[in-house]
Parts: C-alpha cells; structure tokens; sequence
C-alpha cells in the first residue's frame, strides 16, 4: 500500500474524532496527533468505500447469557458483552471468509477476553454473508438458531475456530454440534428444521433476497444485510466504532488487537 493510500484510509478513520475533539479545545491534544500517526502506518486494509459516517446503530440488547435448556427460543442476541460498556463496536463478518476468520483469531478474541470482559467493550454482530461463499448462508443460520437459545458465544466462536474444516465440505452441523451440549443442539437443529431452501446472501451489486418462508431465523439475517448496504459494507469484515455519541466512520479489513487496544484506550482516555 502507498503511503497517499494510508493517509486516506486514516484520515477516513480519525480526522471525524479528531475534529470532533478539537471542537472542545483550542488545539489538539497530544494523543491526537499520535493517534493519527499510529493509524497512518496501521490502518486496516479496504476496499475502495464512500466515507460517509453511518448513524449510530446501537443495539439495546442485553449482554450474552445462557438460557436454560427447557427456555423457549426468542430472538437472537449476537451481542458479547454489557450493552452499558463506553464502547460499542459493531462487526459486519461472513463466517466463510477469511479475513473475517483472521480478524476473529487474531483481534475479537482478545478483545472479548480483554476489554469486554471487563466492561470497556460492547461486541455486536451482523452477518453479511457473501453470496461468493457457499456455506456462508447456513452458517449464519447456525450461528442465529444458537444466539436464539443465548448460545450464541460459543458457536460464532466454533464456526471461525473451524473455519478451515466445514468450509472444505458444508459440514457445518458437526462443529456446532462440539460447541454445545447435547440437548442445545437439538433446539438449534429444531429451530432450523424448516429451513431447507437457500439461506440469505447478499452482495453490493444483487438485490437482497427474501426470507425463507418456515425459516426462522432468516429474517434476522436480512436484516442485518439491509442494516449493512446502508453503512454501506462493500467488503467483509466492516466494523463500526461508537463512543459518546459518537459514531466513527465504518472501516474494513484486519486491525490488531494492539493497535485497536490503543485507539480504544485514547477514546477512553476523553
């Protein structure tokens, strides 16, 4: 990448913040210049995306938590996390693709052992499964059916872990099968009984599909593809940022967890 590409792609990212700062001081502080300068070297890689700043789309879902087996499944909670944390960062990801694998393994992970654990951080998922990836569909349809049962951690979890493995053959039952206990996936396979007919993809130049009549958990993920043509995502994953009333214009491609920490850290820092 050369450097008149990483100085677009931070000034996409940070020159809302740092404005959005300066607006309260008659200068910028340090950290501002600092930060600049760590996303000019680190910024994630994207693909070519309009620089509007999408509106703040926080979920008021509760945290993630497990329902008991006899609990009659509702709608799903992809959230990881105290809704109340300062932090909201909301992930657009499609289980089959590996960038999106790279970013949980490397990134997410941490993060939920590290800043969500300890309330800093509140994680929402939407899926915007690619209709290049032909499983990526009915993963989504796991992972929803699980997240209807407050079982969705585990599962996003066991889909990106084995990524490698299910993508080889759409055998995507026996891994969920391994994240849950026995009587848990016979709810999640329950719940996806009726959906025999193609899941939900989407794609920036097709028209969004319809819901699978039986399926239900379909409409969850049309909604979540509807919610991504607006940011718009044209590239898997996206994330969005939001602090204080704050939204942060949507970026894609893989962060580290240390670079991400230390933005993170000067946003908590105000």
């Amino acid at each position: 990448m050369s450097h008149a590409q990483e100085a677009k792609l931070s000034s996409r990212i940070i020159r809302p913040f740092v404005r959005h700062t300066a607006s309260r001081a008659t200068s910028h502080a340090p950290w501002a210049t600092a930060v600049l300068a760590m996303f000019a070297i680190f910024a994630p890689v994207s693909k070519a995306q309009t620089a509007a700043t999408p509106a703040s789309t926080k979920s008021a879902a509760p945290a993630h938590k497990h329902t008991a087996p006899d609990a009659a499944p509702s709608a799903p909670v992809k959230t990881i996390g105290n809704h109340s944390a300062p932090i909201t960062m909301e992930v657009f990801s499609d289980y089959q693709c590996p960038s999106c694998g790279n970013f949980f393994e490397t990134t997410l992970r941490a993060m939920i052992q590290d800043y969500v654990a300890s309330g800093k951080v509140y994680l929402v998922h939407h899926d915007f499964p690619l209709q290049m990836h032909t499983y990526s569909g009915q993963a989504a349809r796991w992972a929803n059916a699980a997240a209807m049962i407050g079982q969705f951690q585990d599962v996003d979890a066991a889909l990106f872990d084995n990524q490698a493995k299910w993508t080889a053959d759409g055998d995507l039952g026996k891994y969920v099968a391994g994240a849950l206990s026995p009587a848990n996936f016979k709810r999640v396979e329950a719940i996806l009984k009726g959906c025999t007919g193609p899941a939900p993809t989407s794609k920036v130049d097709r028209s969004l599909p319809q819901a699978e009549a039986g399926c239900p958990v379909d409409p969850y993920i049309i909604q979540d593809i509807v919610l991504g043509t607006q940011i718009p995502v044209q590239a898997t994953p996206t994330f969005v940022i939001h602090y204080k009333g704050q939204s942060y214009p949507a970026s894609s491609g893989i962060i580290t967890w240390p670079i991400l920490k230390q933005f993170f850290d000067t946003l908590l820092s105000q």
